[in-house]
């Protein structure tokens, strides 16, 4: 069966083989999308880094796209932990194959070849690394990728429709509740109201386990090395207020408005 016709790929540890640097999000574009409500979250720059506004008690998953004609390998950690084998992350693990510009969520932590234990954000004290004793990495999610040695190149000119349709296929997840004004309106009223002081932060928990399939591949390495390491960190959006990272809104002084009205009205009666 084609790679292509399959929900998702692993590669097992037996055939770990693994590329130079290359710029940040070149190969791979990782987005946080939040279960609940469907949006996919804004990243903040912030010096270096590039943050994500999580909501407590809220499922996500980690939208990986292969931005290439060629398969990648793709080593997804979470809070400094494998998402796949449970182990604190290193880039020779194993991880999740995407086809060429293949997109695909993976919303939580595998259980097994058909279950995950779904990511949400939850506290850092009960997020997953803490409760494993590894709490040093929570709050930020990475991928290493990885270029395939002797690939096959697949242009876009020649993926016929059915196929580019496979290609993009995420797992199936539960339904998510359609974006909504009222989410809009409370992160408005919250950015205007003055930040509260910072808060415990958040982190991943191992939340309710669902079906999500997946299937093994074969998968060697160009290198050792990662071609490029993408990730985004995480935390409230009180929290990134008050850290300076989402900029807090300027209180707008009372000015008057040349443009009050529409016509002119009649002048009082005395």
């Amino acid at each position: 069966m084609s790679l292509r016709r399959r929900l998702l790929a692993l590669v097992p540890f037996a055939l770990l083989a693994a590329a130079g640097s290359a710029q940040a999000g070149r190969l791979v574009e990782l987005q946080i999308v939040d279960r609940e409500s469907g949006e996919t979250l804004t990243q903040y720059p912030f010096r270096s880094d590039s943050f994500v506004a999580g909501a407590p008690g809220h499922r996500y998953a980690v939208r990986l796209i292969n931005r290439g004609n060629e398969r990648v390998l793709a080593v997804l950690s979470v809070d400094g932990v494998n998402a796949v084998s449970g182990q604190t992350a290193a880039t020779d693990q194993t991880g999740y194959v995407l086809d060429p510009y293949e997109s695909t969520e993976v919303a939580g932590w595998r259980k097994n070849m058909s279950e995950i234990a779904a990511f949400e954000f939850t506290r850092q004290s009960e997020s997953y690394a803490a409760q494993t004793g590894r709490p040093g990495n929570v709050g930020v999610i990475g991928v290493a990728v990885f270029r395939e040695r002797n690939p096959r190149p697949v242009y876009r000119s020649k993926i016929d429709a059915t196929t580019e349709g496979e290609a993009k296929r995420a797992p199936e997840l539960p339904p998510a509740a359609a974006p909504s004004a009222s989410a809009g309106a409370a992160r408005d009223s919250m950015a205007r109201r003055e930040s509260a002081p910072v808060q415990e932060s958040l982190g991943t928990g191992h939340g309710q386990r669902e079906d999500s399939g997946a299937s093994y591949t074969s998968f060697r390495r160009a290198s050792d090395r990662p071609a490029e390491v993408v990730s985004v960190r995480y935390d409230s959006w009180n929290n990134l207020v008050a850290r300076g990272v989402i900029p807090r809104p300027r209180p707008q002084p009372d000015r008057p408005n040349p443009f009050p009205g529409n016509f002119v009205p009649d002048p009082p009666v005395r």
